[in-house]
């Protein structure tokens, strides 16, 4: 199952470095570091990763809880070129960079249960055996 993303307009190399922090985690897992990761390729990426995640679940009728990224590679694509006049005539060249996204994910067999919390041990009362009557003793007087 794979989503592609092409000439998307940001660098390759700031694509990339997200991109490491979710390589060989589940879907899931992945969607929750990229929602809370404050820079731009991280949106980028949740797009794709969240589009891979549900053509699996459409087109393939996978449990989209068993879903692991197996593999996201990033390349360069086109670079448009402007220019920046200067002084005396000239031009300084801009280069503006596009990267080219793929994301492979698979199911991973597993199923992972949602986590509960664990409630404390309750101490089940210790049954006694019970103990057998004694006759209170009298106190002889002498």
């Amino acid at each position: 199952m794979i989503a592609h993303l092409r000439r998307t307009r940001i660098s390759p190399k700031k694509l990339s470095l997200v991109a490491a922090m979710i390589r060989k985690k589940s879907v899931n897992e992945a969607l929750e570091i990229l929602k809370f990761t404050p820079k731009k390729a991280a949106a980028t990426l949740y797009k794709v990763v969240q589009s891979a995640g549900k053509n699996a679940e459409n087109n393939f009728k996978q449990d989209p809880t068993s879903l692991v990224i197996k593999e996201i590679i990033v390349t360069q694509g086109p670079t448009y070129k402007r220019w920046q006049s200067v002084s005396r005539g000239r031009a300084h060249p801009i280069l503006k960079r596009t990267s080219h996204v793929t994301v492979k994910i698979e199911s991973s067999g597993k199923v992972e249960e949602p986590k509960k919390k664990v409630a404390a041990k309750k101490e089940e009362p210790k049954t006694e055996t019970p103990k057998k009557p004694t006759e209170p003793t009298e106190s002889k007087k002498s």
